[in-house]
């Protein structure tokens, strides 16, 4: 019999005596665990029973790791919705309670990545490691801890900035029929942020896989991807995906917001928002009401756009700007949908067909439109000169309609129809082109001053573009002013237009040169 050597014989000995120690110190706990049973699976839902002690929007978790959500809680059965994959489950598989309500991780890391509802990374920038959750569902911030919104959030389109004004802290819906540019007025907004220390959030609800590729390439080509957020359900995806999307994008805006940062987050759409959560409470067998919508479905977007707001110094002064996207039929605004939202936001930029089939790009029917903070967040020089446009340019869009039937027009009539004509022009803005608070103002000074007047329609697209280069000579303190006086002076008022005037002067009609014999 071969004999260990003494000093393997000792190191066993203690390695024995240590397992022996700890086996002793040991104390089996017993804990309980509520499991349940699956009794019947449909699309997107799953009816659990065998679970007596859980709450209402808890998190289950299913065979495989999957997630559901207890959203229907009755005496013998639960309604689940599933955020997952649900062709593997079965009748009689078990269902185990997790104790907390559906969170997603939050950070400085998420920053430049796509991730879906759940917190999963949809690029190949692999994976994160997140220390903070939220829960998707969250209380809106009191009255008491709200601040007026005061601030702009820049735009950089003309149209909107000019005359439907977005505050940093509003909830401004973006609505029209499809293809008319929603979207593009939204990732415009977010391209303009650069620079501007605004934190973005994109959150894609039941788009298709090749609009969201190209809405993250175009982000990643004008350098916005890198302070941007994108969260992302697919139209393939289940329905409780959909449904949760913008409720973890909002809570993932809000840790940026509570940080003490300016926050802008698009939903595109509310509309597939909806439309997933009709699906979910019919399929769960709640009552239908109009359009087979559910009763709530006012307090499910109502309760996720109060999150909106700008906080009170005392909580660090963020703020959260909010631009849910619809889509109306056949110019329907009047619509279930429509008007909930409508009646929950802070005013509207309406996108009309007709102008989109015309060319006038961004298609926004200023009529239609209203910012119901307005002038509150609003530069002082655009409130100057930008005053009267809106008046303006919808007295020409009333007096246009008898141009088409060739009634004579009295010199008056035809001179409110030339200026209309320019202040149209001047709108006019290709798709991520932003155009700076200087430039804007310039422009608008020089279409108020008349300096476009004489300006033939087709030499419109030229003047502006040699304004908008004019402007970047105009003085750095000037320039400051604009961005923080609460008033425009004298001063910078006529340095502004003279440098209009003078960048101009070639477009003017020269007075004919005679020859004296």
């Amino acid at each position: 019999m071969n004999m260990l050597p003494p000093s393997l014989h000792d190191l066993f000995d203690g390695v024995f005596t240590d397992i022996q120690q700890v086996s002793e110190a040991l104390v089996p706990q017993l804990m309980l665990r509520e499991v349940g049973t699956v009794t019947h699976v449909s699309t997107g839902i799953a009816h659990v029973s065998g679970l007596p002690g859980i709450g209402f929007e808890e998190m289950l978790v299913f065979p495989g790791g999957m997630l559901g959500i207890a959203f229907n809680v009755d005496v013998n059965e639960i309604g689940v919705v599933l955020l997952g994959d649900y062709a593997q489950l079965h009748a009689g598989d078990e269902v185990s309670r997790t104790g907390r309500v559906m969170d997603v991780g939050v950070g400085e890391e998420l920053l430049g990545r796509v991730i879906d509802p759940l917190g999963r990374p949809l690029d190949e920038a692999g994976s994160m490691r997140l220390s903070q959750r939220l829960p998707i569902e969250r209380t809106a911030t009191a009255i008491m801890d709200r601040a007026p919104v005061v601030a702009p959030l820049q735009t950089g389109i003309k149209v909107i900035d000019a005359l439907i004004p977005v505050g940093r802290g509003q909830r401004e819906l973006i609505l029209g029929d499809r293809q008319t540019g929603k979207t593009s007025i939204a990732i415009d907004t977010i391209v303009n942020q650069r620079g501007l220390g605004v934190i973005c959030v994109y959150c894609a609800i039941g788009q298709r896989g090749s609009a969201v590729a190209k809405v993250v390439s175009m982000l990643r080509d004008q350098g916005a991807l890198e302070y941007t957020v994108v969260v992302v359900s697919e139209g393939n995806d289940p329905p409780g995906l959909t449904y949760i999307a913008p409720y973890a994008a909002t809570s993932i805006a809000e840790y940026f917001m509570e940080a003490g940062r300016d926050v802008l987050i698009v939903y595109d759409d509310l509309t597939h928002h909806a439309r997933a959560y009709r699906e979910l409470s019919l399929l769960l067998r709640r009552p239908p009401g109009r359009e087979a919508f559910p009763g709530d479905i006012f307090y499910i977007h109502s309760r996720l756009l109060e999150r909106a707001t700008h906080l009170c110094t005392e909580l660090g002064g963020g703020s959260l700007t909010a631009l849910p996207i619809i889509e109306t039929e056949a110019q329907d605004m009047s619509a279930y949908i429509p008007t909930n939202l409508i009646s929950i936001t802070d005013g509207q930029i309406y996108l009309s067909p007709s102008l989109y089939e015309l060319g006038v790009l961004p298609a926004v029917d200023v009529g239609k439109s209203v910012s119901r903070v307005g002038g509150k967040a609003q530069h002082a020089a655009y409130r100057v000169v930008a005053g009267d446009l809106k008046l303006a340019y919808a007295q020409f869009e009333e007096l246009e309609i008898f141009t088409r039937f060739g009634a004579r027009l009295d010199a008056d009539t035809q001179k409110i129809i030339d200026y209309g004509r320019r202040i149209r022009a001047c709108l006019r803005q290709a798709e991520l082109a932003p155009v700076s608070v200087p430039a804007q103002i310039t422009l608008l000074l020089a279409l108020v001053e008349g300096f476009f007047d004489p300006v033939p329609l087709e030499q419109m697209v030229d003047a502006e573009r040699t304004l908008c280069a004019a402007a970047l000579v105009i003085p750095a303190a000037v320039v400051d002013r604009l961005d923080k006086a609460d008033h425009l002076s004298a001063e910078d008022h006529a340095a502004i237009v003279e440098i209009a005037r003078r960048a101009l002067a070639h477009f003017m009609p020269q007075p004919d040169s005679k020859t004296v014999t």
